[in-house]
């Protein structure tokens, strides 16, 4: 049985609508509030599914594709990340670290559900952060998705954003560089969800960009180390993810003894691109769990 815990009612990020029966709270860490959607079943629920957001992205990305979370039975909770949006942000760049970040989701999780372990889903960079969770407290967790996230980054990945990055100090610097089209416009000439990238990117820390940049170009691979905390692993990506080399992908779930599935007629975020897939995929698994 799932037990909720009391989280605070927080104003909603950006302009986009909150979905009706889509919660919008405040969780209380060391580093500061970070903020999260929450929903909850209306009969009785499967457990609790904690979800981590990837680079740029934030608790947003997934604010569409909660209600399916929720209609399939799920409690879920999707957290912005340290940094990320109007989540608690430190000045110091030092306390963006994996180790940190992987500290948070651990935290996180033994305050949902009375502490019991909980279902993990990490997207992008949110995948590499939560098998360090795991890494850090096998215990708290029921499973593991790696959710459009591989075994390793590259050097060089993210050259040219550190660049802008390093060189502007602004997020919003590298959302112009990213998305010409809409450099410089005012915001009622932006479509919604390219409006609502660009309040994110400005609203988030730069410190953490070019720590998750850092991080998504470290070739350190982990699979072993989470094949051998014994905790369930599914790696689960869209048919057409461009973000990811697919083959590593593939080579991940091999050696962490995975399942592994493809979400047809989707890229890198297959929760937006094909949502009935995704928790299609999401509620067979963690269903088993």
């Amino acid at each position: 049985m799932t037990t909720l815990h009391e989280f605070p009612t927080v104003p909603a990020f950006g302009h986009l609508p909150t979905p009706d029966g889509v919660d919008v709270v405040g969780i209380d860490l060391p580093v500061g509030r970070l903020t999260a959607y929450r929903v909850v079943p209306s009969g009785p629920s499967k457990g609790t599914v904690l979800v981590v957001p990837g680079y740029t992205g934030s608790k947003e990305d997934w604010r569409t594709f909660m209600p399916f979370l929720r209609d399939a039975g799920w409690t879920a909770v999707a957290i912005s990340r340290r940094g990320q949006a109007d989540a608690a942000a430190p000045d110091d760049a030092a306390e963006y670290t994996l180790d940190a970040e992987a500290a948070d989701v651990v935290r996180v999780a033994r305050l949902l559900d009375d502490g019991t372990p909980v279902h993990l889903v990490g997207h992008s960079l949110g995948g590499v952060i939560v098998r360090a969770a795991v890494l850090q407290e096998p215990s708290a967790f029921r499973d593991v998705v790696q959710f459009c996230s591989g075994p390793h980054g590259w050097p060089y990945r993210k050259a040219a954003e550190l660049t802008i990055l390093n060189d502007t100090g602004s997020n919003r610097a590298l959302f112009d560089a990213q998305n010409p089209l809409w450099a410089g416009r005012p915001d009622d000439e932006l479509p919604d969800d390219a409006r609502m990238v660009r309040e994110r990117f400005d609203a988030t820390s730069v410190r953490s960009t070019i720590a998750g940049a850092h991080i998504l170009e470290d070739h350190t691979d982990t699979s072993d180390e989470l094949r051998a905390t014994g905790v369930p692993v599914l790696v689960a990506h869209g048919e057409w993810d461009e973000a990811w080399p697919i083959p590593w992908q593939r080579a991940m779930a091999e050696r962490t003894g995975a399942a592994y599935e493809v979400i047809p007629t989707s890229y890198h975020s297959p929760q937006i691109e094909n949502p009935q897939g995704t928790v299609d995929v999401l509620d067979r698994y963690l269903s088993a769990h």
